[in-house]
């Protein structure tokens, strides 16, 4: 069983994660037309000849006609990955990989992994120098000390573009960011601080060194290894650790730690005592950072110092420090100006506007994320990794410092502008459905899966459980469940809680309440009987009716129309409700969301005013500010038609309440997302294309939710059905492991249904 701080995931899971779908986390897509004899000729020959010539003219124009300003390379040789050690070059990947992932996830920077296979620094440095032409900037990642050292200031020294060994400087950024908010909350000035730092690795000197540029005195820091304190005139010290040594009588960490105000640790596990706590300075500053065990517990630091501030690199405890805070956002900035070099000043930048992100007030996206309300203080100093505001906040800060310290080749005209931009860069779903992953996972749910005999349905229920999100009933015949889950690696089946029919001893139960809701409908109690043992999907809404079950996933083996009927001869839509469906169409910058797809043949005006307020709140909890458009053939009555009525009608309806959205309609689907055809229409209440888009009716919705699946490139989630009393999904027949997933966990988390 591999482990995380929060997350416990079986190694065969990890396996089909990075198996499953493609091999591997990263693939490259074409961002021009690739359809036409002409697209291809002014892909490559003859057409990109003029790009070939104006570069040859005019270097600088590479970054308008490549993809160069915006490609990162994350290089390792693989001598020091993560907590794994030197298990060389090829078993790098997986994590360079990662580390491309999160450029594109958090700051939408494309990165390509290299792996060297080479631990000779110099023939490192030759073949990253040799790159240069080809990237933007160079992220170094898990290379040991002290070779780390030698390669960045050798890349630095050769290279004209941005460089960052973000084992040091990433963790130095953040940590840097938190000592400030730590200080700030404490009453202490950064010049008059007593600092301890016990290790002497690449990410401790780092660490040290940025402490030392945002103000704490060099004589103030004293730099412990392995051997106690780091002292003018100690023997066996490398050139790297002597640069910190100061004049001190203490010979050992417990020495060194008497009134200190801060102890700063990149160690190993325990390497804190309690009783060394207690000698540090009033209200100490605490940060323990090794992984996955720091140098002390937050709680028994507490313990012994109630008054202390106390941040780790763990995510179960309050003030992470998490490197995905910075890097990402500090190459976005780099980039943007195509500076020469990261240098001090845009590191400093960095941890001062993160510093000051902390202290404004918290978004409601972000403290639903954690399940409470972050406010500024002693367990929150730091920004939650998921803040949407650190792009714009942090990439800003360190393109305005690289311009103000002169290594910007393309400096910002309007940082209003470019602030504008940055925010809406990247897609707040994306973040809104890691948070819901992260609350389904702080308050785990009992899901049904209908369909458990299904080995779609069963890999998803595996992963359910195995990533945390609750318990999977598992609903079908026990010996061919238990089979197949033996089949799929599973080393415990009989853990799995199995549902069947023939066996369960919530039968009788289920037979009373359904013969009590149908037996005014024409079913007898041998009808009843029959479909609570024969039909899996009444069965499994009774798991949930009864209690059994908090939530329920189903629809791999029937269409979507014949499962809901049976769903509803259980479960009822809330009250004042009513059931229907929206597809969620997830693009690179973009999220649409298209009601009612499912359910509603011919809505009213008062149904279509009620689907527009319910999916008007599903799009705030996926984190959009909401802009509905009424989709019509006709707009604003050009053309007329007899169907224009309920459209029309149910625009008024929200005109006659306090609705908090924008809205607008009837209208054709350009005039909604065009922009250039929404200038005709300058009445027009939407401030910009819409992002709800609410149809006329059930085959318009359908075929265009199936069309868009289909041609338009974007990711669908969905449908998603709105609306029940108990939380039910229903997959599409075609869906894989991860779709089923993805609507089981929106189900449990309670964000749709």
């Amino acid at each position: 069983m591999a482990k995380s701080s929060k997350v416990a995931f079986t190694t065969r899971e990890a396996l089909f994660y990075h198996e499953t779908i493609r091999p591997g986390k990263i693939e490259i897509i074409a961002s021009k037309p690739m359809a036409t004899q002409r697209d291809l000729s002014l892909a490559y020959s003859p057409g990109v000849a003029a790009p070939v010539e104006a570069i040859a003219e005019d270097p600088s124009v590479a970054a308008k006609y490549t993809a160069r300003s915006n490609l990162v390379a994350v290089i390792s040789n693989g001598s020091a990955i993560l907590g794994l050690g030197n298990l060389g070059a090829l078993a790098s990947k997986p994590v360079m990989e990662g580390k491309a992932v999160l450029f594109k996830r958090f700051a939408d920077v494309d990165a390509i992994d290299i792996e060297l296979d080479t631990e000779d620094p110099e023939a490192f440095v030759n073949a990253v120098a040799l790159m240069e032409p080809s990237f933007g900037g160079i992220n170094l990642e898990d290379i040991k000390a002290p070779e780390c050292f030698i390669i960045e200031q050798a890349l630095r020294e050769r290279m004209n573009i941005p460089i960052m060994h973000d084992d040091q400087h990433g963790t130095a950024i953040i940590s840097a960011a938190g000592l400030i908010n730590a200080c700030h909350l404490t009453g202490r000035e950064l010049k008059d601080c007593k600092m301890v730092v016990n290790g002497a690795g690449a990410a401790s000197l780092a660490c040290t060194a940025l402490a030392k540029a945002i103000g704490i005195p060099h004589d103030n820091v004293i730099v412990c290894d392995r051997s106690g304190p780091i002292y003018v005139g100690r023997d066996k010290v490398d050139q790297w650790k002597s640069a910190h040594a100061v004049e001190t009588e203490a010979r050992s960490l417990e020495e060194a730690l008497v009134g200190a105000d801060i102890f700063l640790g990149l160690s190993a596990a325990g390497a804190l005592k309690p009783e060394w706590v207690e000698k540090m300075a009033d209200k100490p500053i605490i940060f323990a950072m090794a992984n996955p065990v720091p140098e002390i517990m937050p709680d028994e630091a507490k313990a012994v110092r109630p008054d202390a501030i106390i941040a780790t690199g763990r995510s179960d405890f309050p003030n992470q420090v998490n490197n995905v805070l910075g890097f990402p956002f500090i190459f976005r900035g780099a980039l943007d100006v195509q500076a020469t070099t990261i240098n001090e000043e845009m590191k400093v930048a960095a941890a001062q506007a993160i510093a000051e992100l902390a202290r404004e007030r918290v978004p409601e996206e972000v403290a639903a994320a954690y399940g409470q309300n972050h406010q500024f203080g002693e367990d929150y100093i730091i920004p939650a990794p998921f803040d949407p505001r650190l792009m714009e906040v942090v990439s800003s800060a360190v393109a305005k410092a690289a311009m103000d310290s002169g290594v910007a080749l393309a400096p910002i005209e309007d940082f209003d502008v470019y602030r504008h931009d940055l925010k809406v860069r990247l897609n707040p779903t994306t973040g809104a459905l890691t948070r819901v992953y992260e609350d389904a996972r702080a308050n785990p749910k009992k899901v049904v899966f209908a369909e458990a005999e299904e080995e779609v349905a069963l890999r998803a229920a595996i992963q359910f459980r195995d990533f945390g999100y609750g318990e999977p009933i598992l609903v079908g015949r026990t010996e061919k469940i238990c089979q197949k889950l033996k089949d799929l690696g599973v080393e415990d089946p009989d853990s799995f809680v199995i549902e069947n029919s023939k066996v369960s001893s919530h039968v009788p139960a289920m037979n009373e309440y359904l013969y009590n809701r149908l037996q005014r409908r024409g079913y007898t109690e041998r009808d009843v009987g029959r479909m609570v043992n024969q039909e899996r999907n009444i069965f499994s809404a009774l798991l949930v009716e009864l209690g059994v079950g908090d939530a329920m996933i189903t629809g791999l083996t029937r269409t979507f129309a014949q499962t809901a009927r049976e769903v509803n001869m259980v479960l009822d839509p809330k009250p004042g409700a009513i059931a229907f469906g929206i597809h969620m169409m997830v693009g690179k910058n973009h999220t649409t969301f298209l009601a009612d797809t499912t359910i509603n043949e011919r809505p009213s005006a008062d149904q279509l005013a009620h689907i527009a307020r319910e999916t008007a709140a599903v799009a705030r909890r996926m984190g959009h500010e909401p802009r509905v458009a009424f989709l019509s053939y006709s707009t604003f009555g050009n053309p007329s038609g007899r169907w224009l009525e309920s459209i029309r009608e149910a625009v008024a309806i929200l005109d006659r309440e306090d609705s908090g959205f924008e809205y607008e309609g009837e209208m054709a689907p350009d005039a909604a997302l065009n922009p250039k055809v929404m200038e005709l229409y300058p009445f027009s209440r939407l401030s910009a294309p819409a992002n709800v888009l609410i149809m006329p009716g059930l085959q318009s919705a359908n075929l265009s939710a199936k069309l868009l699946r289909e041609l338009g490139g974007a990711t669908t989630i969905g449908p998603m059905l709105i609306g029940m009393q108990k939380p039910v999904q229903i997959a599409p027949m075609t869906a894989i492991a991860p779709d089923v997933l993805t609507l089981a966990v929106l189900a449990a988390a309670g964000v749709v249904g």
